[in-house]
């Protein structure tokens, strides 16, 4: 925050690492709010109808996409400063 904060009339830098992480955390918002999408019984998986097992197969690619995301903007992060620290 200290970043954007520091000189009031300079805009955030739209990077292409930045937009990957932007889309990283808004798919699985786009996922889920698409009911449309997954709003059916068929096809089942060991018995589970396809509306709860989406869903469920949303929480571990949230996860790993939260995690791609932090990842790229940590790393854009420290490249900026041009520090090597951890």
């Amino acid at each position: 925050m200290s970043e954007t904060s520091a000189s009031p009339g300079r805009r955030p830098v739209v990077t292409p690492t930045r937009v990957v992480a932007a889309l990283c955390l808004i798919a699985p918002f786009v996922g889920m709010l698409w009911v449309g999408s997954y709003g059916k019984v068929e096809p089942t998986f060991i018995g589970i109808p396809f509306f709860y097992w989406y869903q469920m197969l949303w929480v571990p690619i949230s996860a790993v996409l939260t995690s791609v995301a932090y990842v790229l903007v940590r790393r854009e992060r420290r490249e900026r400063k041009g520090g090597d620290s951890a």
